[in-house]
């Protein structure tokens, strides 16, 4: 266990540097001057000069990621170019909304896809499989831009069920977060559910064609025993790698939902410090997703010696 800890922990940490390297270079590759935008009117070369010597940016590339990666290893993750504010309390700001967003998502996706793929699955060949496909169609084939417009115009401005925009912190409310919150929530969720749909059914029915489920028919267990016991158990491998990885791209890609919605999550701040060249914002927005991928990955890695005891710890089959 220990061995496994340790190989991991020197792989996550190598990806890591790789995409922090990655990252700062392809943002300075991004075409224009962030000094130009800082200047204002005031594009002299000598204010363009005093700009980039006060970010750092008349250094030489390696001496810029040297500084910048001692900075991180602090928790300094620099100041914006765009505002002045420290990128840390940006994050500090933002974060949380992305991160209850992204968690309320999966938590919905999880429950409806793989409710819908075990009903599938055990009502093959049924209405009910016929239908619960038919949705998984639309999840996948309907954009998430024009399903947040129709919620919008439906769900808020002509029955004011919900808040069109806006954003209230869990701790200061929990009731009207959870009101603003919900229907951006089940409209990034529905996608993903829909993809959870799908590899849930295909999981299980390969449990419910193997013999072991076979065997269980045949010592008189109760069908709802078997499925859940059994053939869900075993299918559950599969889904949580599925959960896991949309899990880290929600962090990062509810751009669009954030934007339609009004939400002070990560989407706003990244689409604006793209547009601004604002290189420590988007370093550390970028920084912090891949550390999200890692460590989840790293955690779905030891779910699946919890949710299947034939698996080992290192992957390896019992």
């Amino acid at each position: 266990m220990a061995r496994y800890l340790l190989t991991r922990a020197w792989q996550s940490a190598l990806t890591l540097l790789l995409s922090t390297i990655v990252v700062f270079v392809g943002v300075r590759a991004l075409p224009g001057d962030p000094a130009l935008a800082l200047a204002g009117e005031d594009r002299s070369p000598e204010a363009l000069d005093a700009i980039r010597r006060h970010y750092g940016l008349d250094q030489p590339l390696p001496v810029q990621f040297a500084q910048y990666v001692e900075r991180v290893a602090q928790g300094d993750f620099g100041v914006s170019i765009r505002t002045g504010t420290p990128v840390s309390s940006m994050l500090t700001t933002a974060l949380p909304v992305t991160v209850e967003l992204s968690v309320l998502a999966i938590v919905i996706a999880s429950v409806l896809g793989i409710g819908a793929g075990v009903l599938a699955a055990v009502r093959r060949g049924r209405p009910a499989e016929w239908f619960a496909n038919a949705l998984a169609l639309i999840g996948l084939s309907v954009p998430h831009f024009w399903l947040g417009l129709l919620a919008i115009l439906y769900l808020s401005v002509a029955t004011g069920l919900f808040p069109a925009s806006g954003f209230v912190p869990l701790l200061e409310d929990p009731v009207d977060n959870l009101h603003h919150i919900v229907l951006p929530a089940v409209i990034l969720g529905t996608g993903l559910a829909a993809i959870i749909m799908r590899q849930t059914r295909s999981a299980m029915l390969d449990s419910l064609s193997s013999d072991y489920v076979r065997t269980a028919k045949a010592k008189g267990l109760r069908p709802r025993a078997v499925v859940t016991r059994h053939a869900l158990r075993n299918s559950l491998i599969v889904v949580v790698t599925v959960v896991g990885l949309q899990l880290g791209g929600l962090i990062s890609g509810a751009v669009v939902t954030e934007q339609i919605f009004g939400l002070p999550g990560f989407g706003k701040m990244t689409i604006d410090a793209v547009f601004q060249r604002d290189y420590p914002v988007i370093q550390a927005v970028v920084l912090l997703t891949a550390a999200a991928y890692i460590v989840i990955n790293f955690f779905v890695d030891l779910l699946y010696s919890v949710i299947d005891p034939r698996i080992r710890v290192t992957g390896d089959p019992a």
